[in-house]
């Protein structure tokens, strides 16, 4: 196992190795986001409430700033949309762990962590909601207080 492992060859600068399971491991930062952005589209693609949270985020931060809202709550609003879509990746990692561990099977534990996942993203979405409604209806409000 350690063979496998440790595959540093002495005499070598560390940037010049050869890394026979480079698969494990990114060679480089450029591989890194190729793979973060690999999971990211695998996301979008496969996942429509990702699809629904980042259309919904976009069109609170494009609400807020034609309200003008100040850069800190554009960047509030921008976090929390953030974090909605970080987990609904989490989300679809888990499930996509948990489907390939219990295969067709059904497993109550496997049943506990795809729901706990999913709670995680409606907990964040929740947060988000109550977020863009306190930083967006009120100066939304004034404006169509204006508008009458």
């Amino acid at each position: 196992m350690s063979q496998e492992i440790s595959t540093s060859q002495p005499n070598k600068p560390e940037a010049s190795r050869k890394r026979e399971f480079s698969w494990r491991v990114a060679t480089n930062l450029l591989t890194s986001f190729k793979y973060a952005w690999s999971g990211i589209s695998y996301t979008f693609t496969t996942q429509r409430n990702f699809r629904i949270h980042l259309l919904i985020g976009a069109l609170a931060i494009s609400l807020g700033v034609s309200l003008h809202l100040q850069a800190i709550e554009l960047a509030v609003i921008g976090i929390t949309s953030g974090l909605v879509l970080a987990l609904e990746v989490m989300n679809t990692a888990i499930e996509s762990v948990v489907d390939l561990t219990v295969k067709q099977n059904y497993h109550e534990l496997a049943k506990i962590a795809k729901d706990c996942a999913a709670g995680a993203v409606l907990v964040a979405a929740l947060a988000a909601v109550l977020v863009a409604g306190i930083l967006l209806l009120p100066p939304l409000l004034v404006l169509v207080r204006a508008a009458l």
